[in-house]
C-alpha cells in the first residue's frame, strides 16, 4: 500500500503541536484565545503557500468537535457550495453546533460563488474558514470580507523549518525507520522559500533517492536531486512564487525577453492574471518609479484593461505592459525613500508638527500661534518659499535622494534651484 505525501503524513492534529504564527496561536494570542472560548467567528486566513492555513482550519474543527466541509475554489462552483449549506441547514435540526466551511484559495472564487455564501455566514448556518495567498482586499467581495476576521499567517522561520525537519527524521512511520543525518540546512531550507509543505516534498524526494542503510542529507545532494527532478518538484504549481520572482527580477534587471518568458510560463500555467496585473503596478512603483513615472499610469491602465477583457486577448495587454517596464529606466528612490520614512517615524515617535504649518479653524487656534508665519507659496516668486515643514528634530533630515537618471536629474536640478545646500549633501 503505497504511504500519503510525508507533509500530509505530518500534518499535526492539535494546536500544541503546530509549528510557527505564535502572533496568532501562541500562548495568549487572539486565534487560540478564541479557540478555547469554543466560539470561532468566521475568518479569513491570508498568507503564503505551505505556512500551515489547511491545518489550521482542521485543527480548529477538530478541537471545537465541529463537522468540517471543505471545498476548492478551483474544482466547485455555486451548486457545491448550496449543497454544503444544505446540508449545513439540516444538521441545526439535531442540536449539532454549526458546521465550519473551509475553502481553499477562496480568492479565485468568483463574485456569484462569494454571494452565494453570504447569507449562510451571516445567519450562521455555517462558520466560514476562508484561505487564500493574495490580499482578500482585492479578492473577496466587500460584504463577505465585513463578515470575516482577516489573519495574516508568516513564512516559517528558519528555527520553525528546522523543527520540522527534525520531527519528521524523528516521528514519521517511514523516516524513523531510516538511519537519516541532515549533514548541511542550506539548501533544503533555501528552496523551500519558508514553505514546510514544499520542505517535506524536498526532504521526501532526496530520501526516496538514496539507496543504503545510512542517508546523508547535504546542500549539493539537495541541489542534484531537485535539478534532475524538477517535473516533480514542480507539480502542483510549487514553483508558483518562485516564477513570479523571476518576472519581478526580470523587469528589475530590464531584461525584456526573460520577462516576457516568465510571463508566458505564468500564463500558460493558468496564473490568475489579475494577480500578474498588480505585480506589474507594484514593479512600476517600486523599480521604475520616478525614473519614468509614466509607467505606473500605463501599469495601471493594463490592470483596469486585464479585468475588463479577461483572457485570452489580456496577455497582450500583460506583454505590452511587462516590455515597457522591462525596458524603462529604473529607480528605486521612492521606495527607499518611505522605507528611510516609516523607520524614522519609528525612531522619533509622534513629533509634533510645526506650528506655522498647523490649521487654524478656529480663533483659539489662531491666537496659539497655529498657522503664524506661514508663506504660502503662491504668493511667491517661482510659486516657493523656503520655510521648514518637518519637525524641528528633524529637520535636516533627508529622505528623498534622486537618482542619476534623466526624469531625476532634472528633479534634482529644481530641488537645488529651491532649497540649495540642503540638496547638495
Amino acid at each position: 500500500m503505497s504511504l500519503s505525501p510525508l507533509a500530509e503524513r505530518l500534518r499535526p492534529k492539535k494546536l500544541d503541536d503546530y509549528i510557527g504564527q505564535d502572533h496568532l496561536v501562541g500562548e495568549g494570542a487572539v486565534l487560540r484565545k478564541m479557540i478555547q472560548s469554543g466560539n470561532i467567528s468566521s475568518i479569513i486566513l491570508w498568507g503564503p503557500p505551505g505556512v500551515g492555513k489547511t491545518t489550521l482550519a482542521k485543527i480548529i474543527a477538530n478541537t471545537l468537535d465541529r463537522p468540517f466541509y471543505t471545498l476548492s475554489a478551483i474544482n466547485s462552483g455555486v451548486k457545491d457550495v448550496r449543497d454544503v449549506i444544505d446540508k449545513a441547514r439540516k444538521q441545526q435540526f439535531f442540536n449539532h453546533p454549526n458546521p465550519i466551511l473551509f475553502i481553499d484559495e477562496i480568492h479565485r472564487f468568483s463574485k456569484s460563488q462569494q454571494d452565494s455564501l453570504l447569507g449562510a455566514v451571516e445567519q450562521g448556518t455555517v462558520t466560514l474558514i476562508g484561505a487564500t495567498t493574495e490580499n482578500p482586499s482585492f479578492e473577496v467581495i466587500s460584504p463577505l470580507l465585513s463578515r470575516c476576521q482577516v489573519y495574516v499567517l508568516q513564512h516559517l522561520d528558519k528555527e520553525g523549518l528546522i523543527k520540522i525537519l527534525d520531527l519528521a527524521i524523528q516521528k514519521d512511520t517511514d523516516l524513523k525507520t531510516k538511519d537519516i543525518v541532515i549533514e548541511e540546512y542550506e539548501s533544503l531550507l533555501r528552496f523551500s522559500g519558508g514553505d514546510a509543505r514544499k520542505l517535506l516534498n524536498i526532504l521526501e524526494l532526496v530520501v526516496l533517492a538514496e539507496e543504503g542503510p545510512k542517508i546523508v542529507i547535504t546542500n549539493d545532494k539537495v541541489t542534484d536531486r531537485l535539478q534532475s527532478n524538477s517535473a516533480i518538484y514542480d507539480k502542483n504549481g510549487e514553483m508558483h512564487y518562485d516564477i513570479i520572482s523571476a518576472f519581478i527580477k526580470s523587469i528589475r534587471g530590464s531584461d525584456p525577453d526573460a520577462a516576457v518568458y516568465w510571463l508566458a510560463r505564468m500564463i500558460e500555467g493558468g496564473e490568475d492574471i489579475k494577480f500578474i496585473a498588480r505585480r506589474l503596478l507594484i514593479s512600476a512603483a517600486e523599480d521604475v518609479g520616478l525614473a519614468n513615472p509614466n509607467a505606473l499610469l500605463l501599469a495601471q491602465s493594463c490592470f483596469d484593461a486585464v479585468h475588463k477583457i479577461g483572457p485570452p486577448e489580456s496577455r497582450i495587454i500583460l506583454s505590452e505592459c511587462t516590455i515597457y517596464l522591462a525596458t524603462s529606466p529604473k529607480s528605486n528612490s521612492a521606495y527607499e525613500a518611505i522605507n528611510m520614512a516609516q523607520q524614522l517615524v519609528k525612531q522619533t515617535g509622534n513629533l509634533p508638527v510645526p506650528l506655522h504649518i498647523r490649521n487654524a479653524p478656529t480663533k483659539l487656534m489662531k491666537q496659539l500661534g497655529y498657522g503664524k508665519d506661514y508663506k504660502y507659496a503662491h504668493a511667491y516668486e517661482g510659486n516657493f518659499a523656503e520655510q521648514d515643514f518637518l519637525p524641528e528634530q528633524i529637520k535636516k533630515e533627508r529622505l528623498y535622494r534622486p537618482q542619476q537618471n534623466a526624469s531625476e536629474l532634472k528633479i534634482m536640478e529644481r530641488l537645488k534651484a529651491w532649497w540649495g545646500k540642503r540638496f547638495e549633501r
